[in-house]
């Protein structure tokens, strides 16, 4: 069975998720896929800034800040726990 898919801002902490979907317009994917983040990827939200925007994210060994309103747009399932 499929895990539901949730926006990467819905992710705990510390938690490692699979990119599921990239909804933002196609002029912004680009730039995205440029820095790795690809649909199958896995990502693990490091951390919130302290008024909840950008988070940091890290993707292929290295850390990526995201804004908010970018985050949202990105839509995740759980990695099966292992």
């Amino acid at each position: 069975m499929a895990a539901a898919t949730q926006p990467l801002t819905s992710v705990s902490v510390g938690a490692t998720v699979t990119v599921a979907e990239i909804k933002l317009p196609p002029a912004s994917r680009p730039r995205l896929m440029e820095m790795g983040l690809l649909v199958g990827t896995p990502v693990e939200l490091v951390r919130f800034a302290p008024m909840g925007d950008p988070l940091e994210i890290k993707v292929r060994g290295y850390h990526l800040t995201l804004r908010r309103h970018e985050a949202d747009q990105i839509w995740v399932r759980p990695n099966d726990p292992a």
